[in-house]
């Protein structure tokens, strides 16, 4: 019962101490991902001073469920048809950016002496952005709409779907493999996993949404919890990282048309639970041997601003953007967060070069602090690159239609992404003031994205009660786009359109 007892107290302080180092770190721009490891480096065994966990292993099981949620979600967010729908140019501005970093990566990894085995493991650490951090910069700079963005979430998401493929690919280094022939099936039993969990969200889906099928919230929780940690456990026990197996089972859940209600249900378990990831990962870093490979990552922080840069100037002339563009691209990408301390931590489990925990974390907290300086000043960058690099931009055509109505309703096209933008503006004497958002009955294809109000912008809740000034964000599928605008004006019956934006997104 005792030790019962100091597990719970641990574990609770590690949720209040996460919840207050984030709240008092996020006025000034930081990412919570690096001040929930902060927290855990301070509190942790190796830093003198108060300990709240002496032993990491005491929060390993909680720690390993934060990452199995951490993959589910991201799984979650994106459908095959999203994965793998983009455009040419996309897809070929996508591949660039992955051979420019994860190939800068592999040959930093070599450069640096620890081994083969790690310098594939310093090559993901180095080579993907955190999607979460680049979402919430797009969100609070506002530039959701700017014609750059859906090259940068089209590049997000072929990433994440990279993810999953370079876990695979790097199961006989973290899985310990002996020999060539250890090595190749390795790779076939985890390509073989992938390839059954694909099948199932490219033909399964009839029959996962019917076991998905009630109404009955707890049960939809309860069911989709039950296959994400099952199928993570499944993977881990055939030598598959369970980080796949949760994505993937996210992936299948993410095409059914219970996906909007997981994604509100399930956020809250993302949050917390990844939140004692990131501390629990902390737990393990010692600040003497961040210091020690300091050198190592301010040449990995600088190789990363050059080659973001360069990758953003190649997508910028695919897309014939400007010099603003460029840098808005390459400088939203620039931060790392969640993969690289997720590979980092397998690779400790697996008994790599403990150095590579260190170096994860000193670089993780770097470009964390370095990246949103860097996207908030983009604009003022962009000067630094020659003309003759991205030479000119072509202005967005301006399809804008204006009508004398009182809500103002416009959509932004991500076709690259198969997703259209909704933005929805509550003007004075609109009835959808005091609307609460379940009240919408908005389709299973649009998902309710982030409201501004006041100059803030957060998440909504079936609870969020819309008011005058509220600029409301919605992703809808283009099938269900009408739909989802018939709905907010059959909400709306008796006011006027204020003015109708066009697709900007083609």
């Amino acid at each position: 019962m005792h030790h019962v007892a100091e597990a719970l107290l641990a574990l609770g302080g590690a949720f209040l101490v996460c919840g207050l180092i984030a709240r008092a770190g996020v006025p000034i721009g930081l990412p919570t991902i690096p001040l929930f490891m902060l927290a855990g480096v301070l509190l942790g065994p190796h830093t003198p001073g108060f300990v709240l966990v002496g032993d990491p292993a005491d929060l390993e099981l909680v720690a390993r469920l934060g990452l199995v949620f951490l993959l589910f979600y991201l799984g979650l967010e994106f459908s095959l048809a999203q994965l793998t729908s983009g455009g040419r140019r996309l897809a070929v501005a996508a591949a660039v950016y992955l051979c420019l970093n994860i190939g800068g990566g592999l040959a930093l990894g070599f450069a640096l002496g620890w081994g083969t085995a790690e310098a594939f493991v310093v090559a993901g650490i180095v080579g993907i952005s955190s999607s979460a951090i680049v979402t919430k910069l797009l969100v609070e700079t506002r530039r959701l709409g700017n014609p750059e963005t859906r090259v940068i979430l089209g590049i997000v998401v072929i990433e994440d779907l990279f993810l999953a493929l370079y876990l695979a690919l790097l199961q006989p280094v973290l899985g310990g493999a002996s020999g060539v022939l250890d090595a190749v099936v390795g790779v076939g039993v985890a390509f073989a996993f992938l390839l059954v969990l694909s099948v199932v969200a490219r033909f399964g889906t009839r029959w996962v949404s019917a076991l998905m099928r009630t109404r009955d919230e707890e049960i939809v929780v309860v069911l989709a919890l039950g296959l994400a940690i099952s199928t993570a456990g499944a993977g881990e026990h055939l030598g598959v990282s369970d980080a796949i197996g949760a994505f993937m089972i996210g992936l299948i859940l993410a095409s059914t048309p219970t996906a909007r209600r997981l994604r509100q249900l399930t956020h809250p378990l993302r949050d917390g639970f990844g939140a004692i990831f990131f501390f629990h990962f902390g737990l393990t870093i010692d600040l003497g041997d961040v210091l020690a490979v300091l050198p190592q990552i301010l040449v990995a922080a600088g190789t990363t601003v050059v080659l973001a840069v360069v990758a953003g100037i190649v997508a910028a002339r695919l897309h014939r953007l400007g010099r603003v563009g460029a840098a808005n691209i390459g400088l939203t990408v620039l931060t790392r967060g969640e993969f690289s301390l997720v590979l980092a931590s397998l690779a400790l489990a697996a008994g790599l070069d403990a150095r590579l925990g260190s170096f994860a974390a000193g670089y993780v907290l770097v470009l964390a602090v370095l990246g949103p300086i860097a996207v908030y000043s983009s604009p003022r960058l962009a000067r630094g690159i020659p003309r003759r690099l991205v030479p000119g931009g072509s202005p967005e055509r301006d399809r804008t239609r204006r009508v004398p109505l009182d809500m103002d309703v416009g959509t932004s096209s991500l076709h690259e992404l198969g997703t259209d933008l909704l933005q929805v503006r509550v003007l004075p004497g609109s009835r959808l003031h005091g609307v609460y958002m379940n009240e919408l009955r908005l389709p299973d294809g649009a998902t309710p994205g982030l409201l501004a109000r006041d100059g803030t912008t957060s998440a909504v809740a079936p609870t969020t009660r819309l008011r005058t000034g509220d600029v409301l964000l919605v992703f809808t599928r283009p099938a269900e786009r009408h739909d989802t605008e018939r709905r907010i004006l059959a909400v709306h019956r008796s006011g006027r359109l204020a003015h109708w934006l066009g697709d900007t997104g083609t």
